[in-house]
């Protein structure tokens, strides 16, 4: 063990570990979620981005000696390579506005610094937590900062897994784009389209998320760091903010800005509100395919059958040859934790005060997990269900057939009331459109073929 202490007195600290006293006691304090920092590797990447960026500041306005910043920046790039992130212990949900989360890095940049350097861990006096690895900041900066910069990089990945699920979509789109089938309003016949279309329509649903995702990201390009304690910049060089904003973008190579305000910026969570919001959109969109998706696949004898998902494994423990939907039902429950935690980041953005809003962890915490979730969520949608979908071409074609709804493709060719007339007899005796339209001679064979060819009826056509 090694002696360490700070305002509360001495602690033991294991001696091979890199965390030091305020992360020991974070841990001690914080048993909430059982979900630690070292799950989330992508926010402790950036926390040690944000932490380099500001060592290269401080060592540009000679506020730190070239030796501690040369172990800043390794110790820094070892975290950034993937080294360490087991060393950030403190659980995602704590007290104190994320300063358990800052000192554990700090902590471990010291340590892993101080190695570097040739000294042993918890030997502050030649590197220092809060002195050296935190100069010019305060956590209320810092971890905002790789806050923001974690979500710009994870709407990045989900992008990504969107865009797999897209390409599925369309590709079943072409492969479909023959196939007539009804559809529907109400969950009652409508008139025809193609199997195509439908597919084709959630690949454009896609595809609107993607942009609105990528709006929302914009948001978090704007930081608050050189803000430190609330935004008026107190501890910090004149020249500091304007300087570690250009490290900034050195170390992530992405286009990080300094808000014109910095004490709005320091206390403003709306990014968070404005992106948690499109993350609703999106779960809600995609629960609503996946209830179509089970939908269409219904039955198989007594459902709708048009299409047949992936069999991927068993659906009973009572009911032989069961098969269930399981795949579009995950995604529907992601749908539901991701809508609830979007009540959760409203109100803890809601309940900041004055100057700060403490309550940025379990925004982190859900924005992360939401992420991650949906992420997952449609690269299994699109690799375990919507690429192997299968349609039931002829089902699709004699439901069109013996549909009421086939009259509407008739209605401008034969006139409302006849129309009408020939949809009541329909409906009461069971016979189908088609044949009552012939018996009473409201069309020609030839031209109601003509007229209820699929091409005719998907799309816009003159009807003199």
């Amino acid at each position: 063990m090694r002696i360490e202490h700070d305002l509360i007195g001495n602690k033991e600290i294991p001696k091979d570990v890199y965390y030091g006293v305020q992360t020991a006691r974070a841990q001690e304090n914080f048993h909430i979620t059982g979900v630690t920092l070292s799950q989330f590797s992508t926010f402790i990447s950036s926390l040690a981005k944000v932490k380099k960026a500001a060592a290269l500041a401080n060592y540009e306005l000679e506020l730190l000696d070239e030796n501690k910043k040369n172990a800043i920046c390794e110790a820094c790039d070892d975290i950034i390579g993937g080294e360490y992130h087991n060393e950030f212990v403190v659980d995602m949900i704590q007290g104190g506005a994320g300063t358990s989360i800052n000192m554990n890095a700090n902590e471990v940049i010291a340590n892993r610094g101080l190695e570097i350097l040739g000294h042993e861990k918890g030997d502050y006096k030649h590197l220092h937590p809060n002195n050296h690895v935190n100069l010019s900041q305060s956590t209320n900066d810092a971890y905002p900062t790789a806050f923001r910069i974690t979500l710009y990089e994870k709407i990045y990945e989900l992008i990504d897994s969107m865009k797999v699920l897209r390409k599925c979509f369309l590709k079943k789109s072409i492969e479909f784009k023959d196939i007539i089938k009804m559809g529907r309003t109400q969950l009652q016949d409508a008139v025809p389209m193609t199997l195509g279309q439908e597919f084709h329509a959630y690949m454009t649903m896609i595809d609107e998320d993607i942009e609105r995702l990528k709006e929302s990201q914009q948001l978090v390009r704007e930081m608050n760091l050189g803000a430190t304690a609330i935004g008026t910049g107190i501890n910090s060089h004149p020249d500091y903010a304007k300087l570690v904003e250009s490290k900034l973008q050195e170390v992530t190579g992405r286009p990080f800005v300094t808000a014109k305000d910095l004490v709005e910026a320091t206390q403003d969570t709306g990014a968070y509100v404005q992106i948690s919001g499109v993350l609703k959109r999106v779960a809600t969109k995609i629960s609503k395919v996946c209830n179509d998706l089970r939908l269409l696949s219904s039955g198989p004898r007594a459902g709708f059958n048009e299409i047949n998902l992936p069999a991927v494994q068993p659906g009973s423990s009572i009911m032989p040859g069961k098969v269930n939907p399981v795949i579009p039902e995950v995604v529907n429950q992601v749908a539901f934790q991701v809508i609830g935690a979007d009540v959760t980041i409203t109100m803890a953005s809601e309940s900041g005060q004055l100057q700060l809003n403490v309550f940025e962890p379990v925004i982190a915490y859900n924005l992360f997990n939401s992420i991650n979730m949906m992420k997952n969520a449609f690269e299994t949608l699109a690799e375990k269900c919507v690429c192997g979908i299968t349609a039931n071409e002829e089902h699709c074609k004699e439901l069109v057939l013996n549909s009421i709804g086939l009259i509407t493709a008739l209605n401008p060719f034969i006139g409302y009331e006849n129309s009408t007339a020939v949809a009541q007899e329909a409906l009461k005796s069971g016979r189908s459109v088609y044949e009552l339209v012939l018996e009473q001679k409201l069309l020609s064979k030839d031209e109601l073929d003509e007229i209820i060819k699929p091409e005719n009826m998907i799309k816009p056509r003159l009807t003199k």
